[in-house]
């Protein structure tokens, strides 16, 4: 391991030229938009007028949709002041998938989930028995987007990612029906050299086992070969929603979840992905913060579905229909439970205009009594989430926010730290990581309830990505989430001074602006 922070990644055989080629692709496409309009200038008057028109009813329609008004204002700005510009970047990153009938194939692939979810509502009814006040989201997650509350299994909290990766190795190594695999990123190097060692081996045993990772998370890990190498070792390899030089609408959608899942009696979901610079392998950006949680029992299953809704969604035609029947990956899972727990494993997906990932965040700090702790890579939220943690510290919840210390991406560094003084000025505290880049996403409210998964409290994380969790309460995990977060707050700097005064006018005028159109990204 380098003692430099700030190691630079090492050259490896990646798709970068592809998205090199694909962006091109997108600029060609826009300036022949721009020839058009410039060829056009004989009708310039015509054509300007046809501009103003198109963006006023693109503008009425934005106005008209579900959405948070941090989403729709930058773009009725974009439409108004440049209608030209705006329609053009609104055709690329505005238009969802949705236009393309892309979530048709989620609408049938849900449907084939659907009869297998979780209906019963003992657990819920434990729950209120037990903490009424946090019912209220398990209730939201179960009954209206079908996501199970069980309080027959087990949650396991892991503070480090080698250690969740040493008991996934020892658990895969374990397998005896299927292992199923689902990464927004995998780099083809020494980390996922473990997995893939004993991956070929259980192939080799008859053990079913699949693959699936988003194209450009990882495109500058791997190249397209690297799911043709899966599949000549008997890895049922797929990628979300590659790109070939061209964009599309659904191009801004990409799948961010991170699951494992084994036989259907063991589950993990976390924020890391599975390369190098996650298991402290290559330090780029200094010690890299991440966490996991490991399911045994019922629960399980839960992850188990939120893999088959992408797979099967991913391909079109007979390939996209071979798991009709996924009885096989649910089994009837005979487990003593080691500690009486409630446990909930969640998604998100752009397909159906539902923010369960943000739902659940403002649920539990609107629930929050005493402490809400919160740990993200990136703070860049809409109103609501502004107010939601203003209003808890004014009302004496103690509400401490952790963030990088150590940037991975300046530009969305700089969007994170245009929030402090908006936050600081209520009373919420903010830190920064000192000693490298959080990545963790994970947030814990008065001993009793916490999330960890993939949910970054930004815009991509809350609106466009597929995402996925878990939310558990009154459970030992709970308590060491929480102890993890108060050493991180240890070994953070605590920034809140320096944004909660009145100084730096000039600078937070320019923070607002990248504020605005911060949602765009």
């Amino acid at each position: 391991m380098s003692n430099s922070p700030y190691e630079k990644k090492k050259s490896v055989k990646n798709g970068v030229g592809r998205l090199v080629l694909t962006i091109c692709a997108g600029l060609v496409q826009i300036c022949f938009f721009v020839l058009l309009l410039i060829m056009g200038n004989k009708y310039w008057s015509y054509l300007d007028i046809l501009l103003g028109v198109v963006s006023l009813i693109v503008t009425l329609f934005i106005v008209g949709q579900a959405r948070t008004s941090s989403l729709k204002i930058p773009w009725i700005i974009l439409l108004l002041a440049l209608p030209g510009f705006g329609l053009l970047m609104y055709l690329f990153l505005g238009i969802t998938g949705n236009y393309l009938g892309v979530y048709k194939r989620y609408e049938r692939s849900l449907g084939m989930i659907k009869p297998f979810r979780k209906t019963d509502e003992g657990a819920l009814n434990n729950l209120k028995e037990a903490d009424v006040n946090n019912a209220g989201v398990a209730n939201y997650l179960q009954k209206r987007l079908g996501y199970g509350l069980y309080d027959n299994s087990d949650i396991t909290y892991f503070r480090d990612t080698t250690d969740c990766m040493e008991d996934m190795l020892a658990n895969l190594e374990k397998a005896e029906k299927f292992i199923f695999m689902e990464y927004y990123a995998i780099e083809d190097s020494a980390a996922f050299g473990r997995y893939l060692e004993v991956l070929e081996r259980k192939v080799k045993e008859g053990v079913m086992v699949r693959v699936f990772y988003d194209d450009l998370g990882s495109v500058s890990f791997v190249d397209l070969s690297f799911a043709k190498k899966l599949k000549s070792k008997g890895i049922d390899c797929r990628s979300f929603n590659p790109f070939f030089g061209s964009f599309n609408a659904f191009l801004h959608n990409r799948d961010h979840r991170k699951i494992m899942v084994i036989d259907g009696k063991v589950g993990y979901t976390g924020g890391f992905n599975l390369a190098d610079e996650y298991f402290h392998l290559t330090e780029p950006y200094g010690y890299w913060k991440d966490t996991a949680v490991k399911l045994e029992g019922e629960a399980v299953s839960g992850l188990t579905m939120i893999f088959l809704e992408n797979w099967n969604a991913l391909k079109k035609g007979k390939e996209s229909e071979g798991d009709s029947d996924i009885t096989p990956y649910l089994p009837k899972v005979e487990y003593t439970q080691r500690e009486k727990c409630f446990i909930q494993p969640y998604a998100d997906s752009p397909t159906d205009n539902i923010q369960s990932g943000e739902n659940v965040y403002l649920s539990v700090v609107e629930k929050a009594n005493d402490f809400i702790y919160i740990s993200t890579p990136y703070l860049i939220i809409s109103d609501e989430m502004v107010s939601a943690l203003a209003q808890a510290a004014r009302r004496g919840v103690d509400v401490k926010v952790i963030t990088p210390g150590v940037p991975d991406k300046k530009l969305i560094y700089s969007m994170t730290r245009s929030y402090y003084h908006i936050l600081a000025r209520d009373g919420v505290r903010i830190f920064e990581y000192t000693p490298g880049f959080n990545h963790a996403k994970m947030c814990v409210a008065d001993d009793k309830v916490a999330t960890c998964g993939t949910f970054n409290m930004d815009y991509r994380s809350m609106y466009h990505n597929f995402e996925d969790g878990c939310i558990f309460y009154h459970c030992d995990a709970v308590i060491q989430e929480r102890k993890d977060l108060e050493e991180m707050l240890s070994v953070s700097r605590e920034v809140t001074d320096s944004y909660s005064g009145k100084n730096a006018r000039i600078l937070r005028a320019g923070q607002a602006i990248i504020r605005l159109f911060a949602p765009l990204l």
